[in-house]
């Protein structure tokens, strides 16, 4: 593949693989109670597999600090260096904690983007508002209060407000917001974990959820808003330091105003893909099935550059190889 080439259907599959082998490395560890070595699992499987990769990549949301013994750090060089040069936003298990528990919606993801094409943030919070595809431009807005952006949004739909779900993450802090989406008259999906999950499942018919608001990861918002610029949703975003060290986080990275929403081009620009398997089923995606020695994984591809969204069920034999047809990614 040529240096300049844009990122291809093949590379767009190739990157299931990664998630793939992310994914099936954390399920060893699923529902056994410890977090750290299912996240640690899949990181040095997701590493191994970026890096045969025909790429020229550059982490930008990555796991982890440099020198970390096990870690996908920002700045880290992935792939065999040949092929297009391309950022990446990785979240090797996105909910570790929530698979450790058997919990839903933990999943692996990476998004690859032109080069300069993803938002780089520190690991801090994040406010955010996010709608699926198919709307008037500009329908939602972290200016706007709940009850405004369900208003609006419920007349883009052409429904009501009763009939709108919004997913908020369960957390103290949202006890507030989720007491106004629900005066506002819409319901609430309280998740647990997996914002990533949480954000896209709005540009799912299926999933049952209209809108997702609240505060979560930042680098998670990136993941989330690669994932929604592919299928043409809306998302917005504001950095939301908790501390001094946490300002001056974000402002090593260029972030001078604290009040600066990103919309979804900020935080991922150019020709973007976006690839997750599920560990745990959720919202998204299918958790893996054990089948046998095997193992059976449920992914989701998808490329800004044709708006194609792939679902992919892969079965995997116990040498890693994978038969048959339909399981061809």
């Amino acid at each position: 593949m040529p240096s300049d080439a844009h990122m291809d259907r093949n590379l767009a599959l190739e990157a299931v693989r990664v998630t793939e082998a992310a994914a099936l490395a954390a399920f060893q560890f699923m529902g056994r109670g410890d977090d750290i070595q299912g996240e640690q699992a899949a990181i040095l499987a997701m590493r191994r597999a970026l890096n045969g990769l025909a790429i020229a990549g550059t982490v930008v949301i990555g796991e982890g600090e440099d020198g970390d013994d096990v870690a996908i750090p920002p700045g880290l060089l992935v792939g065999s260096g040949e092929g297009p040069a391309l950022d990446l936003a990785v979240n090797p298990l996105e909910g570790a904690t929530i698979a450790a528990l058997g919990g839903p919606n933990a999943i692996s993801a990476v998004a690859m983007a032109s080069k300069n094409g993803l938002l780089a943030v520190p690991p801090i919070y994040m406010e955010k508002i996010a709608v699926g595809g198919g709307l008037p431009a500009d329908v939602v807005s972290l200016d706007a209060s709940p009850a405004e952006n369900l208003k609006a949004l419920s007349r883009a739909l052409g429904t009501d407000v009763a009939d709108l779900t919004a997913c908020v993450l369960d957390r103290p802090r949202h006890e507030m917001l989720v007491a106004k989406i629900r005066e506002a008259g819409a319901r609430v999906m309280l998740i647990q974990d997996g914002d990533v999950s949480g954000v896209v499942a709005t540009a799912e018919p299926m999933s049952g959820v209209d809108i997702y608001l609240g505060v979560g990861g930042a680098t998670e918002g990136i993941l989330a808003a690669a994932a929604l610029r592919c299928v043409g949703g809306q998302m917005q975003g504001r950095l939301a330091p908790r501390s001094s060290e946490e300002r001056a986080q974000a402002l090593a990275l260029g972030h001078t105003d604290p009040d600066r929403i990103f919309t979804i081009d900020d935080m991922a620009a150019g020709e973007v893909m976006f690839a997750a398997t599920g560990v745990t089923s959720g919202s998204l995606l299918r958790g893996i099935h054990r089948l046998g020695s095997g193992a059976v994984t449920h992914s989701i591809v998808m490329r800004s550059q044709t708006g194609t969204v792939r679902r992919i069920e892969a079965h995997h034999r116990p040498n890693g190889s994978v038969p048959g047809p339909r399981g061809r990614a």
